[in-house]
């Protein structure tokens, strides 16, 4: 890579040089500061001092340097690496600020990055390729937690503004989703009356699906459904602009940027108000964004993942299996290939998928491949999407319209001989239905736990038709309320090696307990990550990465894991396998357990004892 595309892919406006040739001279600098350079100053080999960066950039405002030393081949330069060392050293001393060390060659591309220092533990190993200059101030200097709760509270009084505008629950996912949009891609609405506000949304959304061969379906939609709607078209328009501003000042600028945080907070953001007006219908379980990226890590999603969700509602499992995919990428044309022809989901309810398609768009999708229709119908769309990646979390009580129609037929009566009205299978006829037409990869879907239970006749049906043809690698019980605010779903994730058969697996299913995520309910703020007092940062991603690493190694630990050989008529659950960790047991364990006990006793008007005397 040549020094101007360098300079263009990180930012020439973070370009700081000090000589000729848009050099950065470190004596110079320390002079000017009138610091001692040759305190400091590293030698190489021969009496040579390293005193020259060739590429420098810095962001005074955030305290972010990234030091790029070029060669034709850093492999024939043995002390490559130390110049850059000392180069960083002269960075820390000169400024304090947090450093981005490169290494880049321009004989054949390759790079070697590494963060505070050039050493085995800083050393980036996933970057192969050049970033800009925000990614690399997000890696060196991520923002803080404290954005997370934020964006929840701001979510939280948007929709409590909503309601006071009266915004019907059932529409304002949808037309927070088109505001959004439009307002990330330059909506003017100060000054103007409300006919004019909806005009240039329209225009927008017309603009960003140009290329949709779909566009007019999926514009009308939207505008049936949101624009034309009379609440909003007689919404006055300082009622609008006031709406528009505060998503424009609380939301926006925490998620309109290209960094995976801002993605990250994107995705909570949609989760967490999705929620919030979900509360009406409990059979919606919005799942929150990071159990997401937990599945996706633990299917491996990457920039070669083709990724389905047959029951994508708002789209939460598609834009982050999308985020996961473009961070692997390196390239433009790698990025385009997963936005166009890697991700593809299907919708039922015309709502939703206008809401999921709005979700794709906000993230930057370059072709929604998503289409609206029963999944149960899209057989040969599925096959022709090579999809190897399944992430779905289908309805747990869906009515008979939403069912496989071949399904339905066979269901029996209940016991008032009258016929059942929601899914006997609690979703796993789904999941059965899709595992079979794609047939390979992975495939990780939310249950409730009656499906690892499997005591009911029509789940342990499908239990044992899923281990015919497929195999249970996982499964993890996760937090009892999951779904908060929401849904009351108790949930588990199962994972599937599809096409691989249950009994050809000489290994067992790996079990996690995996019920404390770090998570805590707050008050009108629905489960809010915990922090670490001595970090100041959340707790999840350690836990993330324990979990995960615990289910990779395939590792035993009391009161957390467990791995048994299982077949369709055993629990599917860890805590039927697992040994007690009893050196963490406490008296409020025990007491708690008490109470747990007694107020199922009490709810189930069952005796605590048996009096016999």
């Amino acid at each position: 890579m040549n020094r101007i595309d360098i300079i263009q892919t990180i930012g020439k406006r973070f370009l700081s040089h000090n000589i000729e040739n848009d050099e950065f001279r470190y004596p110079k600098a320390f002079a000017e500061k009138n610091l001692d350079f040759k305190s400091v100053r590293v030698k190489g080999k021969d009496n040579r001092t390293f005193e020259n960066l060739d590429i420098r950039f810095v962001d005074n405002s955030r305290q972010v340097a990234v030091l790029v030393e070029t060669k034709r081949n850093f492999d024939e330069d043995k002390e490559s690496e130390s110049q850059l060392a000392a180069y960083m050293l002269y960075e820390r001393v000169l400024t304090g600020f947090a450093i981005i060390g490169i290494l880049a060659n321009t004989e054949d591309d390759r790079i070697r990055v590494w963060r505070d220092s050039v050493d085995k533990e800083n050393r980036l190993v996933e970057h192969y390729k050049i970033k800009s200059f925000e990614e690399y101030a997000n890696i060196i200097k991520p923002k803080t937690i404290n954005n997370k709760e934020k964006v929840i509270k701001s979510t939280y009084e948007l929709n409590e503004k909503l309601h006071t505008y009266s915004i019907p629950e059932e529409l304002r996912s949808q037309f927070v989703g088109t505001c959004l949009l439009a307002l990330k891609n330059g909506l003017k609405y100060e000054g103007l009356t409300t006919s004019q506000i909806v005009s240039g949304i329209r225009d927008i959304l017309r603009s960003k699906l140009s290329k949709d061969v779909k566009r007019d379906y999926k514009i009308g939609i939207l505008d049936n459904k949101v624009l034309e709607n009379q609440h909003v078209r007689d919404m006055p328009e300082t009622d609008f602009s006031s709406l528009l501003k505060d998503i424009k000042e609380k939301i926006l600028p925490f998620i309109n940027d290209e960094t995976s945080m801002g993605q990250d907070l994107l995705n909570l953001f949609f989760t967490t108000f999705n929620k919030y007006v979900g509360k009406k219908d409990k059979n919606q379980a919005f799942t929150p964004d990071h159990i997401v990226h937990f599945m996706c890590k633990v299917v491996g999603v990457n920039r070669n993942s083709r990724v389905l969700d047959p029951c994508c509602g708002s789209g939460a499992f598609l834009v982050r299996a999308m985020t996961e995919a473009i961070k692997d990428c390196q390239t433009n044309e790698e990025r385009e290939e997963v936005y166009n022809n890697h991700i593809y989901g299907i919708e039922y309810e015309e709502m939703a998928f206008g809401l999921s398609t709005t979700n794709m768009l906000i993230h930057n999708d370059g072709n929604t491949n998503i289409v609206q229709g029963s999944c149960f119908e899209r057989d040969s769309w599925i096959k022709d999407a090579r999809i190897d990646c399944v992430l779905m979390n289908p309805p747990y009580n869906a009515q008979r319209n939403f069912c496989k129609k071949e399904y339905v037929k066979t269901w029996k009566k209940d016991n008032k001989g009258k016929e059942k009205k929601e899914d006997p299978s609690k979703g796993f006829h789904y999941v059965h239905h899709i595992a079979n037409v794609v047939k390979k990869g992975k495939l990780a879907v939310l249950l409730p736990m009656q499906c690892a239970i499997g005591t009911d006749n029509e789940v342990q049906k499908f239990k044992e038709l899923m281990l015919q043809e497929h195999h249970l690698d996982a499964v993890f019980s996760l937090p009892s309320d999951i779904f908060h605010p929401g849904a009351s779903a108790n949930a588990c994730c199962m994972v599937f090696d599809l096409g691989v058969r249950h009994k050809d697996v000489k290994e067992g299913t790996f079990f996690g307990y995996y019920k404390d995520d770090g998570f805590r309910k707050k008050k009108n703020l629905g489960r809010i990550e915990k922090i670490d007092p001595n970090t100041g940062e959340g707790v999840w991603n350690k836990i993330e990465e324990m979990w995960l690493e615990t289910y990779r190694e395939r590792t035993i630990v009391p009161g957390l894991s467990a791995i048994h050989k299982v077949t369709y008529k055993d629990e599917w659950l860890c805590e039927a396998y697992m040994k007690t960790d009893y050196s963490s047991l406490t008296p409020n364990d025990f007491e708690r357990s008490v109470r747990n006990y007694v107020a199922y006793c009490i709810s189930s008007k069952s005796e605590i004892y048996d009096d016999e005397e």
